[in-house]
């Protein structure tokens, strides 16, 4: 019998919903405007889009019931974090930005690390999976 873990099939939802819906808005970000362009840039290509795709692949492997699903999660939280929490830092100390792009990071990377805290819960890895 499988051990019932809360919340688990929603936020794989969620992951999955927010990770199709990175992507446009990424590029938007991209397009924004000329200040950090450089940065926006170098971030959306080195690590927004290949965090995005890391995290579409791994909500499809939880909604499949993988087992190593969760540690793609946990790779693709982990490359989200570090990518927002210090671009939001800069641009919030730079641009005064907290209404903006700036604390749309901030929030974005203090829900990636609550979804971090939630998933490196052992019952994921003590449930029965393929």
């Amino acid at each position: 019998m499988k051990e019932r873990v809360f919340g688990y099939w929603t936020l794989a939802w969620v992951g999955l919903i927010g990770n199709i819906m990175a992507l446009p808005i990424i590029a938007l970000i991209i397009s924004y405007g000329p200040p950090l362009k450089v940065a926006n840039i170098t971030l959306a290509i080195s690590l927004g889009w290949p965090s995005a795709i890391v995290g579409i692949v791994s909500s499809s492997a939880l909604l499949a019931e993988k087992k190593w699903g969760i540690t793609l999660t946990l790779v693709s939280l982990s490359m989200i974090i570090s990518g927002t929490a210090p671009y939001s830092i800069v641009r919030l100390i730079n641009l005064k930005d907290i209404y903006g792009i700036g604390g749309l990071t901030l929030l974005s990377a203090f829900f990636a690390a609550l979804a971090l805290i939630y998933w490196c819960n052992p019952k994921h890895r003590r449930t029965i999976r393929l």
